[in-house]
């Protein structure tokens, strides 16, 4: 018996265990089922689940599924509208359960888990297995669904133009890899708390939590680890930069805030990031337009109204220049996230992750005490600059000579970023 047939079982059984159970939901069904059937309108798999020779034959890249299944007496395939289904699910149950590898694959399924641990079958435990399934909201399919919905609702349309929206799916870096300082482990882990035990922080009335002020210079990682935090929690990830929202018209302005406030808590729960928090926010204590100032007094004001607890919202702002914020904007947040230039021994981490599938012989301490000043964005710059610079000779291992001569490479040009050109020369 191949192990295609074996997949396809799986898939015949699961549908039909969710169809038969209505307590069983959405994210009792492993990923790539719940993705195929998902239904944009209904924003769920709807139940029935009707399976279909081409659906299956779609999902595995296979073609003529009849000759594969027709040998199984408890699999039936209709002639007539080539839907495929278990006939005897008892039988079917008995015969995935008994196959090799059967309780991996049990275990991992939450939906098949609750069928065995019904059946009183060892080691299947319902718990368990949901969780190892990620929530629907981590599906780029849940995201676009959520946006159908709303462009369809008055100004729907103009609140999606605000934002850049990523499901937890599309992020590729995670929270593994990042080199943290011992304070940005504890923020961290407080802010999984504060998700975790929102209901518990709604019902003791703490409500002011969940915003959050990323402070340091460019290529520290806070806009990356905003989205690791996005994909870490499950949740979409909002993001918005206020010079994108800063009309032409100023009194357009204060209404595109409250239009991306507003997208926020319809996305909930999310994380809305707010790039260069300091674009408006700084222009506060200044002479600007007073149209201008408006729109910081409209952006304050809806931090004020945005709430983890309430709303489901973390919001985390990030500026690269603290010192231009007012009084007014830095009460607003109840925690400061700081990120500072990696010293030695965090650059020396940060360059063994970036380096870990890369072939060669280099010694990345070296490299670590000669980069005194660089961000971990620039020391991902050096590494690239490695990689593609040896692909020019047909190489794909780094020696030692290689990383120092992007060293030398990224000195002269951060030397051309602080010096004027002389157009002249």
């Amino acid at each position: 018996m191949s192990d295609t047939t074996f997949d396809i079982i799986e898939l015949l059984l699961t549908a039909q265990v969710y169809n038969k159970y209505p307590q069983l939901d959405v994210n009792d069904l492993p990923k790539n089922i719940r993705k195929y059937y998902w239904n944009r309108e209904q924003r769920t798999v709807p139940k029935p689940i009707r399976m279909k020779t081409l659906d299956i034959e779609k999902m595995f890249e296979i073609s003529k599924i009849n000759g594969m299944l027709n040998s199984l007496p408890f699999v039936s395939i209709d002639e007539v509208d080539f839907s495929v289904k278990i006939t005897a699910l008892e039988v079917g149950a008995d015969w995935f359960q008994k196959r090799e590898g059967a309780m991996d694959r049990i275990s991992q399924n939450p939906t098949l888990a609750y069928y065995y641990e019904k059946k009183h079958v060892s080691g299947a435990d319902y718990g368990t297995a949901r969780t190892k399934v990620r929530p629907k909201e981590v599906d780029r399919e849940w995201i676009e669904s959520l946006m159908q919905e709303i462009e369809k609702e008055d100004g729907g349309a103009d609140m999606l133009k605000l934002a850049h929206i990523s499901a937890p799916e599309d992020i590729r870096q995670t929270l593994k890899d990042f080199i943290l300082t011992p304070a940005q482990e504890d923020d961290v882990r407080k802010i999984v708390k504060a998700i975790q035990y929102r209901e518990y922080l709604k019902r003791i009335g703490l409500y002011d939590v969940g915003k959050i002020l990323m402070v340091g210079p460019p290529g520290t990682g806070k806009t990356s680890l905003a989205k690791a935090m996005s994909e870490h929690l499950a949740i979409p990830f909002v993001e918005v930069r206020l010079s994108m929202i800063t009309d032409q018209y100023l009194g357009e302005t204060a209404k595109n805030i409250d239009r991306v406030f507003a997208l926020a808590k319809r996305l909930s729960p999310c994380i809305l990031f707010i790039d260069e928090f300091d674009f408006i926010a700084k222009t506060r204590s200044s002479d600007e337009h007073a149209a201008l100032k408006r729109a910081v007094n409209t952006l304050l004001k809806a931090i004020d109204g945005i709430s983890l607890t309430n709303d489901g919202v973390l919001l985390l702002a990030a500026t690269n220049h603290p010192k231009m914020l007012d009084t007014a904007a830095w009460r607003r947040f109840d925690d400061i996230m700081q990120f500072p230039l990696p010293d030695t021994d965090m650059r020396k981490k940060i360059l063994d992750i970036v380096t870990k599938e890369i072939q060669g012989d280099f010694d990345t301490q070296e490299i670590a005490s000669l980069t005194h000043g660089y961000s971990g964005s620039d020391l991902r710059m050096v590494i690239r600059e490695c990689v593609l610079s040896a692909l020019v000779t047909e190489r794909m291992e780094l020696n030692q000579k290689d990383l120092l001569s992007a060293i030398a490479k990224f000195d002269e040009r951060a030397m051309l970023k602080t010096n004027e050109y002389d157009a002249t020369t």
